[in-house]
């Protein structure tokens, strides 16, 4: 049956397709964009591409026409000045990514290759048509990557931080996998934190109320704001969100001291990782970020048999807290070979660095001998 290419509008109910990651539902998707935190006021001009066959959508990718890199945590500032040097224009530039959110996913939602061919296709006319240069696709999944390299787009290697669960009976079980000293230091940021009194409330997204989401406000946006920036995302997002809890799954781990809330992070849970997002507090405490973003996180996995955490990007100190470190990846297209064959040969270099960076981060980890990261 013949099948279409066109242009996809989030607020058209009749659109649904099932995605295994939180943040490539729909639901998610438009949240960002009826918010207005993912909008053209922005910078994040949605013109999402979908296969149509039967009425029906059978294919998916966000595509976002952008005219900065602001909100996307892979840099290319660098590229941009030089196109312009050239006298060319670099932006406005196609992205395949979920606005704000560095978490690894499909990117490209089909059943088969066969229909991710024909989104990254129409991709590429869109480019030839209105004259972009570049297009880039981020943080996308194993899957996506094998069909981006068939499609001979430019890989960039980067790098990130995910815990594993092996198959945990609970938390000193994982700290068995660590040297003495780590551990005994582990126990000792833990402890820290219970000895002032602090208690960490975990609220689901089955639990989760209106009132629990304008408190993460709070704590989610004086963390921009100590960094004299504005939130990425505004109060109305997570109102919206609020209202499809059970579709994206938050989870809220909320620190309590003597019956005052003083900090929270969010994370959200897809088919087999605990995703972590945000965080925020008003009292400076030490060990507290560590206690509501990591360690809270790990036994939420190791409680509901979760395999990863995947806390966000970059960190080493995430290293000594027992996350692994590996190879993440964007790809990139270019309409004209010359700026193409230079960003790739850039690529190529920076490859050998990630690499050797990962290996010594490897060696660097404080498992006990018998757990040493291969």
């Amino acid at each position: 049956m013949k099948s279409e290419i066109k242009k996809i509008n989030l607020e058209e109910e009749s659109y649904s397709i099932k995605a295994n990651n939180p943040f490539e539902d729909f639901t998610y998707l438009r949240a960002m964009e009826e918010s207005g935190s993912a909008s053209e006021t922005s910078g994040w001009i949605p013109d999402h591409l979908g296969e149509i066959e039967n009425n029906k959508l059978i294919s998916f990718m966000p595509l976002y026409k952008k005219f900065n890199s602001y909100g996307e945590f892979i840099f290319d500032h660098q590229w941009a000045n030089a196109l312009q040097r050239a006298g060319r224009s670099y932006y406005p530039k196609l992205l395949t990514a979920i606005p704000f959110t560095p978490c690894e996913g499909d990117r490209i939602l089909a059943k088969n290759k066969k229909n991710k061919f024909n989104l990254i296709d129409a991709g590429i006319r869109k480019m030839e048509m209105e004259q972009i240069e570049s297009w880039h696709i981020l943080f996308p999944n194993e899957d996506c990557k094998t069909v981006l390299r068939d499609k001979n787009f430019i890989e960039r290697l980067n790098y990130r931080f995910t815990w594993i669960n092996d198959n945990f009976c609970d938390f000193d079980n994982f700290l068995s996998v660590f040297t003495s000293r780590q551990r005994a230091t582990i126990r000792k940021e833990r402890n820290s934190i219970s000895k002032l009194g602090i208690e960490i409330n975990c609220k689901r997204y089955d639990e989760l109320t209106r009132e629990d989401w304008d408190l993460f406000y709070v704590f989610y946006q004086k963390t921009y704001f100590e960094r004299a920036q504005n939130p990425y995302l505004n109060r109305e997002f997570f109102k919206i969100i609020n209202t499809a809890n059970q579709c994206v799954k938050p989870v809220i781990f909320f620190a309590e001291l003597a019956g005052e809330t003083i900090g929270a992070s969010l994370c959200f849970e897809g088919e087999n990782t605990l995703y972590g997002r945000h965080w925020g507090a008003t009292k400076k405490i030490k060990n507290l970020h560590f206690e509501c973003c990591y360690y809270q996180g790990i036994e939420y996995c190791i409680d509901n048999n979760l395999k990863y955490f995947d806390p966000g990007v970059q960190g080493e100190h995430k290293i000594r807290r027992g996350f692994q470190p590996h190879v993440s990846s964007s790809f990139h297209y270019f309409l004209k070979e010359d700026f193409g064959q230079a960003v790739s040969d850039f690529c190529k270099s920076e490859k050998i660095q990630i690499e050797n960076y990962i290996e010594a981060c490897k060696s660097y980890t404080p498992f006990n001998k018998d757990n040493k990261i291969k």
